[in-house]
């Protein structure tokens, strides 16, 4: 469990963002957000809350979906990424792990890894990180010649953040890691975000709807509805807020409630400032 993140500096830095798709459909209303270098960073909200939109917002994934950032700014280590394509986003140490897994299905589990390295120079250095991929992620090297398509949801959730590792990233933003999988297996997932994070130095950006397990994980989180940050926080302190408490982590003064249970949302007047 982490409570404080080594902070050293900003990374990443989201501001005012406004987005639109189809120049009509409005889905981010203003979101601004940091990621610290060392940090893990929650990105917390149900379905259609715009967690995934930020995510290919700052990775620069919007323009195949016909949408476009009209407002605000995004800028990595204090440069715009305006304009950037994700090819350079990533030669720059940030890259997206995408929600759903998105595995080449008919390439085995190895060469779904060495695909995370296209981008790099350094060719000598891949065999060693493939290695390192390997130590974390040992069920990988046990499948490494199985077609990802045939693997489990967890490994191919494993075979995807080890194909981001392989471009030596300085930050991942992972989308929704815990879709489809059993507590266990999340449970194991998060531990290597934790290992990778304390031992690699990696940066997350994590988009989930499992608050309680990311708020266990993450250092600070933000909670989106309707394309808007309503709350934001040290992990800690939102583990322990009653209206988080209540309508994401299904707790209340009364015990476990159902969100079946809440017949009326009504937020607090700080989350309407």
């Amino acid at each position: 469990m982490l409570d404080a993140a080594p902070v050293e500096e900003t990374l990443l830095e989201v501001n005012n963002i406004e987005v639109i798709y189809n120049h009509v459909i409005l889905v981010l209303k203003g979101v601004s957000l940091t990621v610290p270098k060392g940090g893990i960073t929650a990105l917390l909200g149900g379905n259609g809350a715009g967690k995934t939109t930020t995510l290919k917002a700052i990775s620069q994934l919007l323009h195949s979906e016909r949408g476009e950032v009209t407002k605000g700014s995004i800028a990595y280590r204090g440069n715009s990424v305006a304009g950037l394509n994700p090819a350079d986003l990533v030669k720059r140490g940030v890259i997206q792990v995408m929600e759903g897994r998105h595995c080449f299905e008919h390439l085995t589990i190895e060469e779904n890894l060495l695909t995370g390295s296209y981008t790099r120079r350094d060719r000598g250095q891949i065999a060693a990180d493939l290695d390192k991929v390997y130590k974390y992620f040992p069920r990988l090297k046990e499948r490494r010649k199985s077609q990802a398509g045939y693997t489990s949801g967890g490994e191919q959730q494993m075979c995807a953040i080890g194909r981001a590792l392989m471009s030596k990233p300085e930050t991942i933003l992972l989308d929704e890691p815990s879709m489809g999988l059993a507590p266990q297996l999340v449970e194991e997932i998060f531990g290597i975000v934790k290992d990778l994070n304390e031992k690699e130095g990696v940066s997350f950006l994590l988009a989930e709807q499992n608050t309680n397990v990311a708020l266990r994980f993450a250092h600070y989180g933000y909670i989106l509805e309707s394309g808007r940050v309503v709350m934001d926080g040290p992990a800690a302190d939102l583990r322990e807020n009653p209206d988080v408490k209540e309508f994401y982590l299904g707790m209340s003064e009364e015990g476990r409630k159902s969100y079946r249970d809440v017949r009326s949302y009504r937020r607090r007047k700080r989350w309407l400032s």
